[in-house]
C-alpha cells in the first residue's frame, strides 16, 4: 500500500470515525475525531514553522534548555516550583502569529535571526511542567503537547526513569519515535561511564514505551555539553519543515491503528449455505411445504377432473380443492384483492403467528452467527440487532410472499382436453351401443322380425391352433363357425373398457404432472421467500459487515 499524504490519510481517517460511530468505543472516536481536527486546523496555519515543544517535569531545566537553544535569557529560570505557569514561545521568524494564537501561546519573544545559530522558521516553547500540582498547568501542558509538531522531552538523571512520565505522556506517543526527542539535562553532574550507562539505560526504558528509533542525546544547559546537536537538530527539523506533517500522520496512525484493532478480524466472506439455510428455515416457518403439497394434490385433482372416466370423475369433485382451502386459487386471490393490491393478499395457512415468529427468529440467529464468525462483539451486536429488527414483520411477510406467489400452472395442458374429447367420445359410443340394444329388445320384446344387426366375427381355437374366421379348418372340412359379437354389445363393452383403461392411464400420467407442477411451485415459492429473506435480514445484516469492512478499509488506509 502507498504512502498517502496527510490529507488523504485525514479524509480516511474521518471515514473510519464515520462508519464505526455507535460500534467503536466513544472515547476512541473522540480521540480520533480530534486529531483529524487537529490535522484540518494546523495544515491551514503555517507551513513555514516548525513548533517544538520543551516538555518535561519541575526541576527538569526546561527554560534552562530553551536558554541555550536561543543564546539568550528567553525564560526565567527560578527556584520555586512550579517555575512555569504559562507556556513562553522564542520565535524565530515572521508570520508566526496566527499560529501561536492557535497554540494559545501568548507569551511570545521575537528572536534575531543569528540568535542560536538555528535559523528561520523555528518556534520553540516552553511548557509548564507537567507533573506541577497546579492542575491548570498540566491541563496547559498537555494541550500543547498534542500540538506540537516536535517534541523535547527534558529529563534530569534523578527522574528519567519517573512511572509518570513514562506511562503518563511518553507511552502514549507510541509509534511517534520520528517527532520524539529524549534531552537528558544536568549530563555535566555525571562522569562520562555514568552517561553512557544512563543514556543506554534511557534508550531501553523510551524503545518500552513504544519509541524504539526515537533520538536520545545528553545535554547540559549550565555547560552547554550537546547542546551544538540539540541546534543542529532543531535547525535541520525547522529547515526542512516536515515534522509538522509527520507529527500528525504519526497521530493519525496511532489512532487508526487502534480503530482497525477495535474493528476486530475482518467478516468471513457469507456463502450460499448459509443463505440457503435461512431461507431453508423460513419455508418452513412460512409453511411453503404444505403449499407444495396442496399443489401436487389439487393438480391431482384437476388433471383426473379432466380426464378421469367421466362416470366416476364427478366424485373427485366432492372433495374440497387443497388449494381453496388455502386461499391459494387465482380466483380467491383476486377477490381477496379486488383492487389488484397483492401486498393486501393472505393466505388461509394454519400457521400461528407466534410458531412463525420464533421459527423465524432462530432461523435469523442462526444466520448472523454464521455470517459474524470471528468480528469484533459491537459488530456482531449491530449485525444481530439489524437482522432480528425484522423478525415481527417476518409472519406477514412471508404469508404475503405465499400468497403473492403463482402456484397453479398458467394454462391447463393440451392433452387434458384430447383425452377429455376422448372419454366423451368413448361415453357417447357406449350410450349409441345402449341404445341399439334397447331397440333391439324392444323389437324382441313385440315379437317382431328383428334388423339386420351387423356381427364382429373373432378368432377361434381349434384343437390345432387358432382359425381367423372365414379360414378353412386345418387338415380340410368346412370352416369353423366363429365367434360373433354383434355390434352394439361390442360398442358398450368397449367404450366402457377403453374408457377405464385411458383413465387409469392418465391416472398415472396425471401424477407425473403433478409433481412437476409441485417442484415449479416450490421453486417459485422459494424466490418469494428468499426475496423476503433478502429484505428483511440479509440486507439489514450485509449493510452492517459492509460498514465494518468501510471502517477497516478506511482505518487501514489513515494506518498506512
Amino acid at each position: 500500500m502507498s504512502r498517502p499524504d496527510l490529507a488523504t490519510r485525514t479524509a480516511a481517517l474521518e471515514d473510519a470515525v464515520k462508519a464505526a460511530d455507535g460500534r467503536v468505543d466513544p472515547a476512541l472516536l473522540d480521540e480520533a475525531r480530534a486529531v483529524a481536527e487537529r490535522a484540518r486546523e494546523r495544515g491551514g496555519l503555517s507551513a513555514e514553522h516548525t513548533v517544538v515543544a520543551l516538555a518535561g517535569a519541575t526541576g527538569s531545566g526546561k527554560s534552562s534548555v530553551l536558554n541555550a537553544v536561543a543564546g539568550v535569557d528567553v525564560a526565567q529560570p527560578g527556584v520555586r516550583r512550579p517555575t512555569t505557569a504559562h507556556a513562553l514561545a522564542a520565535v524565530w521568524g515572521d508570520g508566526a502569529d496566527p499560529l501561536l494564537d492557535w497554540l494559545e501561546v501568548g507569551r511570545r519573544h521575537r528572536m534575531g535571526p543569528a540568535d542560536g545559530g538555528v535559523g528561520t522558521g523555528l518556534v520553540l516553547l516552553d511548557l509548564p511542567d507537567h507533573d506541577s500540582v497546579v492542575t491548570e498547568h498540566r491541563v496547559r501542558a498537555e494541550r500543547l503537547v498534542q500540538r506540537a509538531d516536535l517534541l523535547v522531552w527534558v529529563v534530569d538523571p534523578q527522574k528519567y526513569a519517573d512511572a509518570a512520565l513514562h506511562e503518563g505522556f511518553l507511552r502514549p506517543l507510541a509509534g511517534r519515535a520520528e517527532v520524539v526527542v529524549v534531552a537528558l539535562n544536568q549530563a555535566d553532574r555525571l562522569t562520562s561511564d555514568e552517561t553512557a550507562a544512563m543514556l543506554a539505560d534511557l534508550r531501553r526504558l523510551v524503545a518500552e514505551d513504544g519509541l524504539d528509533g526515537a533520538r536520545v542525546l545528553a545535554v547540559s544547559a549550565r555547560t552547554g555539553q550537546g547542546m551544538d546537536d540539540l541546534r543542529a537538530l532543531l535547525g535541520t527539523a525547522a529547515a526542512r519543515r516536515e515534522a509538522a506533517t509527520a507529527r500528525l500522520a504519526a497521530d493519525e496512525r496511532a489512532v487508526a491503528r487502534r480503530i482497525v484493532d477495535a474493528c476486530g478480524a475482518p467478516a468471513a466472506r457469507a456463502g450460499g449455505q448459509a443463505r440457503g439455510d435461512l431461507v431453508a428455515a423460513l419455508e418452513a416457518a412460512a409453511g411453503v411445504p404444505t403449499v407444495v403439497d396442496a399443489v401436487r394434490a389439487s393438480a391431482n385433482r384437476d388433471a383426473r377432473a379432466a380426464t378421469g372416466w367421466p362416470l366416476t370423475r364427478w366424485l373427485g369433485r366432492l372433495r374440497r380443492d387443497p388449494l381453496r382451502r388455502l386461499g391459494l386459487r387465482t380466483g380467491d386471490r383476486e377477490q381477496r384483492a379486488p383492487s389488484g393490491r397483492e401486498d393486501l393478499v393472505r393466505t388461509s395457512l394454519p400457521t400461528a403467528q407466534p410458531a412463525v415468529r420464533s421459527a423465524a427468529a432462530s432461523a435469523v440467529r442462526r444466520y448472523v452467527e454464521e455470517v459474524t464468525r470471528g468480528v469484533a462483539d459491537p459488530w456482531v451486536l449491530a449485525a444481530r440487532s439489524r437482522g432480528q429488527a425484522g423478525i415481527d414483520e417476518l409472519p406477514d411477510a412471508l404469508d404475503q410472499a405465499v400468497a403473492a406467489t403463482r402456484v397453479e400452472a398458467s394454462r391447463r395442458p393440451l392433452w387434458w382436453s384430447v383425452v377429455n374429447v376422448l372419454q366423451w367420445t368413448l361415453i357417447a359410443l357406449v350410450v349409441v351401443g345402449l341404445a341399439w340394444l334397447l331397440v333391439l329388445f324392444g323389437f324382441a320384446y313385440l315379437q317382431l322380425p328383428p334388423p339386420p344387426t351387423p356381427v364382429l366375427s373373432l378368432p377361434t381355437w381349434s384343437g390345432d391352433g387358432v382359425v381367423f374366421p372365414g379360414a378353412p379348418e386345418p387338415g380340410g372340412g368346412l370352416d369353423v363357425d366363429p365367434y360373433r359379437v354383434p355390434w352394439p354389445t361390442l360398442m358398450v363393452l368397449g367404450g366402457l373398457a377403453l374408457g377405464l383403461v385411458v383413465a387409469l392411464v392418465c391416472r398415472g400420467l396425471a401424477a407425473l404432472g403433478a409433481r412437476r407442477r409441485a417442484a415449479g411451485a416450490r421453486r417459485r415459492l422459494r424466490r418469494s421467500v428468499a426475496g423476503v429473506a433478502d429484505r428483511l435480514v440479509r440486507t439489514p445484516v450485509a449493510e452492517e459487515l459492509d460498514r465494518l469492512a468501510a471502517c477497516r478499509a478506511a482505518a487501514s488506509r489513515a494506518a498506512a
